[in-house]
């Protein structure tokens, strides 16, 4: 690849005073970069701790992106990683620059921020934002089943998405795909629909999944005790915006996952009652049906 750079019409002189330098930021460095911070933004304690657990899991990277003092020796730009470095108690990495000045602070961090899609792009994947959002719900069914999945707490960094479609791309490709298809039939969301897929199929890859699959679509000769036909009847206003019996993505899965355990072990699944987890009901676990060696 050839990369054409052109000349500026007047020679541009590099800032006197800007200094870089790699740092392995101790949280002891840290506290005393943020006790030189003056006119930062509003501490967001969400990325604080989304950082913090990067760091932890040892997904921090040493990039262009780090710490930034003006020509005074005010901090500029950074807080929110010098403050994850803090929570995470965790030395980590990062480009210190130092003699900005001062008026750059107004045009720092103003450019769109990286999706979990655009990081996918590279992949070739289609169905991007479909494919990101499944991976994430995964990753947060499986780490926080009976929290909310929204706010700080249930973010997931880009990284973790990038790893866990590395690590099992062929099904979550199918798992979207299914997911598109099944949303069709069903009141679930797509997402909803390829989360449920991907986390039953998982737990029971010796069940009929393309009899499971093909009962969802068609809903034919289906018996009034088949739990395929129960979850085609749960009312499709559950997932529509506005809707006053809307319900989040957790109900909408935990729902997914009820029917097809009743549907996997029909003998102990006794009454099969598909609705909203009731106060203090946890996330029901798929049922497992391996294969015998």
């Amino acid at each position: 690849m050839t990369i054409v750079i052109a000349e500026p019409e007047e020679p541009v002189e590099p800032e006197e005073n800007l200094v870089w330098r790699i740092v392995k930021v101790t949280p002891e460095i840290a506290e005393a970069f943020l006790s030189q911070a003056s006119a930062n933004r509003r501490l967001d304690l969400g990325q604080v701790r989304a950082l913090a657990e990067s760091i932890l899991r040892g997904e921090w990277r040493l990039t262009h992106q780090g710490i930034a003092f003006d020509e005074t020796g005010e901090l500029l730009d950074g807080q929110h990683r010098l403050h994850a470095i803090i929570e995470a108690n965790t030395p980590v990495e990062m480009l210190v620059f130092e003699g900005l000045p001062k008026d750059v602070f107004s045009v720092l961090d103003t450019g769109k921020r990286r999706s979990a899609a655009d990081t996918l792009y590279s992949t070739g994947a289609k169905h991007l934002p479909l494919l990101s959002s499944t991976i994430r719900h995964v990753l947060l069914l499986k780490t926080m089943p009976n929290d909310r999945w929204s706010g700080a707490r249930a973010r997931v960094s880009n990284d973790r998405i990038l790893a866990a479609y590395n690590e099992d791309k062929d099904r979550y490709e199918e798992a979207v795909t299914t997911g598109r298809e099944l949303s069709k039939h069903l009141f679930a969301s797509p997402t909803a629909a390829a989360l449920g897929y991907f986390v039953t199929t998982e737990a029971a890859p010796a069940a009929d999944i393309d009899e499971w699959i093909s009962g969802l679509k068609s809903g034919a000769s289906l018996d009034s005790g088949d739990a395929r036909l129960a979850l085609r009847e749960v009312p499709r206003e559950t997932q529509r915006r506005g809707s006053k019996r809307r319900m989040d993505m957790r109900n909408q899965v935990a729902i997914y996952i009820k029917a097809w355990n009743a549907w996997v072990e029909p003998g102990k699944a006794g009454e099969l009652r598909l609705g909203r987890l009731r106060k203090g009901e946890k996330m029901p676990t798929p049922v497992e049906l391996k294969f015998i060696r």
